[in-house]
């Protein structure tokens, strides 16, 4: 059920016309508990989307009433119209479902540089409003596609608690975050600073470990509420335990999605100096576009993730380095290991283990291959 799964919430998810498709392009998720606790991560690039602005100042005292959400245009690099047409979908959806506009959500997905056609949008807000249902989570998910293939969506549990969520991206997909709009409810009785906690320590190990094409976006946003209408305080551990694994399953499933790959990638770096360390080189081997091609091609070219991993600034001996795709450790010592045809590439899933031998730190990277249908999907994207 999505973000329905949790009690408290109701969603709907409706065919408003900003897609010339006719297909789902508005949702909404209203929380009806008696507690609106809420936090939220937005993307770090300098370029930011209207509704991104307008939903960091809405959750600055951690309260939220409901999230508006719409694919089928981003409304990012749309100056003061794109503002103003902001402000009105959270006044719209405020009025709809009877709470005020500064304790709605925008988030907004699609092509950047373009207007919403508002008088759909309003219009579908209120058709959505209309139609908000406990079982209306799965619509909701359809809802917020753009390129994404299949809908996204997560359920955790604790004891009389409940997380659930719904995420899409399928391109754009870098950290910081990587590309998505993701909403996470949950019904247990927690604060907005723990909401807050436990989600930037969920994002950081999931979501911003989504590299799939080192492209950053404009209007990254995750949003978790909280309904409070289980009356259940879990402990924080266990609730950041919970929201971890939908998010971690969320972040998954995107990767799986990303357009036009056939592989989907693991990249675990070991023995590293630090974290920091360990996550710049395995950024680094997951974006080499060189081994993403040759992954494509089924080809175990380890030279060019020790090339990748040359390029940081991570504390190692070139001298020590080892790499294992599939299991198979084809490059020990900063050489030729076991021989490379032992490597089976000719499944989906490849996983990329390299070994810095430089300390006790380690971290995991999530990418895919680089195929011709990626370059066909975002070369005709906007056209």
């Amino acid at each position: 059920m999505s973000v329905t799964a949790a009690q408290g919430f109701l969603a709907s998810g409706v065919p408003a016309g900003i897609k010339e498709s006719g297909d789902r392009d508005l949702a909404l998720v209203v929380n009806r508990g008696p507690s609106r606790a809420a936090a939220g991560v937005f993307t770090s690039n300098r370029v930011q989307a209207a509704p991104v602005r307008w939903s960091r100042r809405v959750l600055a005292d951690q309260s939220l009433a409901a999230v508006v959400l719409n694919s089928g245009g981003a409304n990012a690099c749309t100056g003061r119209v794109g503002e103003a047409d902001t402000r009105a979908m959270a006044e719209a959806t405020a009025l709809a479902v009877g709470v005020a506009a500064e304790e709605v959500a925008v988030c907004s997905t699609g092509l950047i540089g373009v207007t919403l056609p508002m008088d759909r949008v309003t219009t579908g807000i209120t058709t959505a409003a209309a139609g908000l249902s406990a079982d209306g989570g799965e619509d909701a998910a359809v809802a917020i596609k753009t390129t994404d293939s299949v809908h996204k969506t997560a359920v955790a549990s604790g004891p009389g608690w409940t997380v659930g969520g719904m995420a899409k991206g399928a391109g754009m997909l870098a950290p910081g975050l990587a590309t998505m709009l993701v909403v996470l409810t949950t019904d247990a009785d927690v604060s907005g600073q723990v909401l807050d906690a436990a989600l930037r320590q969920a994002v950081r190990t999931t979501f911003d470990r989504v590299d799939s094409d080192g492209c950053m976006s404009t209007n990254d946003t995750v949003l978790l509420l909280a309904s409070g209408t289980s009356g259940v305080t879990p402990f924080p551990a266990a609730f950041a335990e919970a929201v971890h694994a939908v998010c971690h399953d969320l972040a998954r499933q995107l990767i799986a999605d990303a357009e036009g790959a056939s592989k989907e990638i693991e990249v675990r770096i070991t023995g590293a100096d630090s974290e920091h360390d360990a996550v710049t080189v395995g950024r680094s081997v997951a974006r080499n576009n060189l081994l993403k091609c040759a992954l494509h091609g089924e080809d175990p070219n380890w030279g060019r993730v020790l090339s990748a991993i040359g390029t940081t600034d991570a504390v190692f001996d070139p001298d020590r380095l080892d790499v294992a795709i599939n299991g198979v450790w084809v490059c020990r010592d900063g050489a030729a290991g076991e021989d490379r045809e032992k490597v089976d590439l000719s499944g989906r899933e490849v996983t990329v283990t390299v070994d810095l031998r430089s300390g006790e730190e380690s971290a995991t990277i999530w990418t895919n291959d680089l195929t011709a249908e990626y370059v066909h999907e975002n070369s005709a994207y906007s056209s």
